[in-house]
């Protein structure tokens, strides 16, 4: 899923890593990360942009002054509910390695931080009781970044959830192959020799927690949106995946899903009526993409 960096909590409350995103009333200030500016639309949780508790927190990521994704955050579970960002065509190789950041804009105060925080969660939450056979990864993935900047601001803690170790694998194996496809066949249809594409990664809150503190999901999730210049339409592609040990799996493979298929399986697992993207994408019959 990606690449992290071990460290003790110890150095975080002595000297941690801060990245300078945005908290937001709405994602207006990153709107240009979704599909035709528009985010999801969770009924009780985001609605016409904002956010419909105060536990959720809207999030701009901002890395060396630039928006590189977008994150709505869950302060009570301690994990993000999706990551949006738009996938324009990686390096053929991106290796980064740096600590975990923490979001000081989400703490009461951020001159007197402690560890473990109050509304993220920190290093030490993921070694002090790692017994669950899971680890952070990123939602976000390094693999999908345009640059090795925006890599960087995927080592955020609040871009980072749990996976069990034997999903992490086979979900960085859809990460790969959906790059591979959105590099290939997906353009922006102002400028047909441009990679673009609007993706969504998510997360469903499950019912255990690590360290007593942070939630474990029940369910990854990944859909992306693009114009499809060879056939001259829009298409969506989604997936989805059971965060268990695979002996518990009935299926090995993460197949490919219609983004109908991805909203009716959100709609049942979690939450009803949901809308990843807006008008064409959402409209259109499933078409899958192959690899290249």
């Amino acid at each position: 899923m990606g690449l992290f960096l071990m460290s003790v909590s110890v150095l975080l409350v002595l000297g941690f890593s801060c990245i300078t995103s945005k908290l937001v009333d709405k994602f207006s200030k990153c709107s240009d990360l979704f599909f035709q500016g528009k985010p999801p639309v969770i009924p009780g949780i985001l609605e016409d942009s904002e956010a419909q508790d105060n536990c959720y927190k809207i999030i701009c990521q901002k890395y060396k002054e630039s928006n590189r994704f977008a994150t709505l955050y869950d302060t009570t579970k301690k994990i993000p509910l999706f990551s949006a960002y738009r996938f324009t065509g990686p390096p053929d190789e991106i290796n980064v390695m740096i600590p975990w950041m923490i979001e000081s804009q989400l703490e009461p105060s951020s001159a007197e931080m402690r560890v473990p925080f109050v509304n993220q969660a920190s290093n030490g939450d993921y070694y002090y009781d790692n017994k669950q056979n899971v680890h952070p990864s990123h939602l976000f993935p390094v693999c999908h970044a345009a640059d090795r900047e925006t890599a960087k601001s995927a080592f955020t803690l609040t871009n980072s959830v749990q996976m069990k170790n034997n999903l992490d694998g086979r979900w960085k194996h859809i990460e790969q192959e959906t790059r591979t496809i959105m590099n290939g066949q997906c353009h922006d249809p102002k400028k047909r020799n441009k990679v673009l594409a609007h993706v969504l990664t998510g997360a469903i809150p499950g019912n255990n927690k690590l360290n007593k503190r942070v939630n474990i999901p029940s369910y990854m999730w990944m859909a992306f949106c693009c114009y499809n210049s060879t056939g001259k339409s829009w298409v969506s592609q989604a997936y989805w995946a059971l965060n268990k040990e695979e002996r518990e799996h009935e299926e090995k493979t993460i197949s490919k899903k219609s983004l109908k298929e991805l909203q009716d399986f959100l709609s049942q697992k979690w939450v009803k009526n949901v809308q990843l993207f807006e008008s064409n994408c959402a409209k259109k019959t499933y078409n899958p993409l192959k690899a290249a």
